[in-house]
């Protein structure tokens, strides 16, 4: 009885002593921080300003058009003035709908690339935390899924160190 009872204890006693391996990681941080966003997001703002630059000088060739038409609109007879008017006016529209979807094409491919790059940074803090035997990863932010974390148990240093190089590899 007496052994069955050590036993017990000493089971018990090793259960308890197995904790399980938790930490958080800032997810804002992590993301801010790592080098492939910083520079997903600066080629697309430079992708962005050339096109802002191309919208902004085909509008403003198209405005110099409207202006001309003013002027020749007034030695014109109404209705070839009608005529022209009405060209122009599909032509601006159709430089609205060319512009609407370079721009639409444009957000769509940033955002699948940062879609991708959030898929891999979860692939790794996944393979992070089973190489480094954590039971837990928790991700904070600021919707607050983790409202409080001891210092000692944010990792997110360390991940980012590691999401950083494997990147520059």
């Amino acid at each position: 009885m007496k052994k069955i009872i050590l036993i017990i204890t000493v089971a018990l006693a090793s259960v308890s002593c197995q904790q399980d391996k938790i930490a958080f990681v800032d997810n804002t941080k992590l993301l801010n921080e790592y080098q492939e966003k910083i520079d997903i997001e600066a080629k697309y703002k430079t992708i962005f300003e050339a096109f802002g630059k191309k919208r902004d000088s085909i509008t403003q060739a198209f405005q110099v058009e409207a202006q001309a038409f003013q002027e020749e609109a007034q030695k014109l007879s109404q209705n070839a003035a009608q005529e022209k008017y009405q060209s122009l006016m599909q032509k601006s529209q159709t430089v609205q709908q060319q512009i609407q979807g370079e721009e639409q094409q444009l957000a769509m491919e940033s955002q699948g690339e940062i879609d991708s790059l959030l898929k891999k940074v979860k692939e790794f803090v996944v393979d992070y935390g089973k190489t480094n035997g954590y039971t837990f990863i928790l991700g904070k932010n600021d919707a607050g899924s983790v409202m409080y974390g001891e210092s000692s148990k944010d990792i997110t240093d360390q991940v980012l160190k590691a999401l950083n190089d494997k990147y520059k590899k």
